[in-house]
């Protein structure tokens, strides 16, 4: 590679490469891949560039050497002796420094010439061109990816420091579009200098989920599926390809072979090479910066498996054939997270029916606290992401990321009560919301007009339920210490919740009234085939107020309940 042996020490990514990491006085500090794990009881989180960061950094380094080099636990019991502790002991810190230096140090070597980390060691496109390191950044302008306000054009060039570097590079093998990819010398498929038909990297067909706790190293516990049989025969992270048995894709790491295959197991799904790249760096002043890049085409992941443990799913009861019964759910652009949490709370298989089924380690998550291995006060969070596609998943058009509280009882398959008074919450705040934009409909045909088409426009709905985020993330906060037996305080947090909602739809619709003209009191009447329609601006907030008072009911009764108070007195 470009830059020669000088550059080998600072693209270590177990000592020398830097991650942010956020300790628990608020301090930030750069760590390198042994420290963040060694040290992870007193990290509360990683300093990412963009929200799809975090699984990437799970997924790819962080979650494969700790099963790798410490085994996944195999009992509820194992797991919870683990979180409980707190903490890595001496005898597994001394584990991964034998795991990131004797056996496998030289493979997390980013300008490694022989083994450099999830890149092919001479990797050559057909026509020998390179690209800049833009095409490794979905934010930065490079061929048919032009981001809206991207600072950089194509033309410009851009320096990543090996951290950043290392960063975007696993970020590719995640979440790259389906685009047209550079040709590689060696790739069967590659034709005219290039490979068409590549689908996303693996987690762009997935809607992302992963559980977070109040440290780096709670979170890696919450990720980590506790496998009763261990880890699949001949299963490896990338960086071993070469200990894999025959049969099962052994190979060299600096190898190009190009497959679609299955997952041979967990460690191989997580760390999945969808791209094969080559990173190329120059000496600067500050040190070697990444400035070209090959990327093309690599293994495509055949199916995802049932146990992939970061989305939730969709079952279908009766698939079409060929198709599985069960596929990954992605998120909804445009939606919070906590709108999602009737699939987040899906705990049982819907086996006869079709719906969603939340992910394998949320329901891990609801057996551990069933089994009271974990604390059922416990502040579990979860953080959702997700990439939009455009143009044949050839662009990003948008990025989906959110997180919030998840009151762990609710995951308790068992536990419905508190379940159903979650997703009774959320659903009155669609109902109410379609309300709302049932309202402005009627309000715009009563000034003589037409509804406002269902692909255009901003709707009331959109800044109703934005200005709802914060109380619902407060609900959530409250809701994990509401016991089952305190049936008046979770009554008392549903009608603060309905009293909230109404506020907010009030607000909303005196607006949307006040900007209504003078003609909409009159209104006007709109035939269809026999039936006459009368539009008025009284009519229409009149339906309105009936239908808020139906959805929000204990909203209502203490309303009617103050106002009978009030005539009494």
């Amino acid at each position: 590679m470009e830059g020669g042996t000088a550059m080998v020490s600072e693209g270590d990514l177990v000592h020398d490469v830097g991650f942010r990491a956020v300790v628990h006085d608020g301090v930030q500090k750069s760590v390198g891949l042994l420290d963040a794990l060694s040290e992870a009881h007193t990290i509360r989180r990683l300093e990412l560039p963009v929200h799809t960061m975090l699984p990437v950094v799970l997924r790819q380094l962080l979650l494969p050497v700790m099963i790798d080099a410490l085994g996944a636990p195999r009992t509820r019991q194992e797991w919870g002796e683990r979180f409980h502790r707190g903490h890595f002991s001496k005898d597994e810190r001394d584990c991964l420094a034998h795991y990131l230096g004797f056996r496998y140090g030289d493979r997390f070597r980013l300008f490694d010439a022989e083994l450099p980390f999830a890149q092919v060691a001479g990797l050559e496109s057909l026509n020998g061109e390179t690209k800049t390191a833009a095409q490794l950044v979905p934010s930065v302008a490079s061929g048919n990816n032009v981001p809206l306000f991207s600072a950089l054009s194509e033309a410009d060039e851009l320096l990543l420091t090996p951290g950043d570097a290392a960063l975007w590079l696993l970020h590719v093998h995640c979440w790259d579009t389906a685009s047209i990819k550079t040709g590689a010398a060696g790739d069967p498929q590659a034709k005219n200098g290039k490979t068409t038909g590549n689908p996303t990297g693996p987690l762009g067909q997935l809607g992302v989920v992963v559980p977070t706790g109040e440290t780096l190293y709670e979170t890696l516990l919450l990720n980590t599926p506790i496998l009763p049989d261990g880890l699949e025969p001949g299963d490896r992270p990338q960086w071993a390809w070469d200990e894999r048995p025959a049969g099962l894709g052994g190979q060299s790491p600096a190898g190009a072979a190009w497959s679609e295959r299955p997952a041979t197991g967990l460690l191989d799904l997580l760390t999945f090479q969808a791209r094969r790249i080559r990173l190329i760096a120059c000496e600067t002043e500050q040190g070697p910066r990444v400035h070209r890049a090959i990327v093309s085409a690599g293994d495509r992941l055949a199916q995802t498996p049932e146990y992939e443990p970061h989305t939730a799913w969709q079952h279908t009861a009766k698939p079409k054939k060929g198709q599985p019964h069960r596929r990954p759910r992605r998120h909804t652009s445009g939606r919070a997270a906590w709108q999602g949490l009737g699939t987040l709370l899906a705990m049982t298989l819907p086996v006869q029916s079709d719906g969603p089924y939340t992910s394998l380690l949320l329901r891990q998550i609801g057996d551990l606290q069933g089994g009271r291995v974990l604390p059922w006060q416990y502040r579990l969070g979860v953080e959702t992401s997700g990439l939009e596609y455009g143009t044949q998943s050839a662009v990003v058009e948008n990025a989906i990321g959110d997180d919030l509280p998840l009151p762990v009882k609710a995951l308790l398959a068992q536990d419905d009560w508190l379940r159903e008074a979650l997703l009774e919450c959320v659903a009155q705040a669609d109902q109410v919301a379609r309300a709302l934009d049932g309202l402005n409909n009627d309000l715009r045909r009563a000034a003589g007009g037409d509804p406002l088409p269902r692909d255009k426009g901003s709707r009331p709905s959109a800044q109703f339920l934005h200005c709802l985020d914060g109380t619902m993330r407060r609900l959530l906060v409250g809701l994990r210490t509401v016991d089952e037996d305190d049936e008046e305080l979770l009554e008392r947090a549903q009608l603060a919740w309905e009293q909230s909602v109404q506020i907010a739809a009030d607000r909303e619709a005196d607006l949307l009234l006040a900007a209504a003209p003078p003609r909409a009191v009159v209104g006007r009447t709109v035939k269809n085939g026999d039936k006459e329609f009368v539009y008025r601006s009284g009519k229409a907030i009149g339906v309105f107020r009936t239908k808020l008072a139906e959805i929000l009911p204990r909203a209502a009764e203490e309303r009617r309940a103050k106002r009978e108070e009030a005539t009494a007195a």
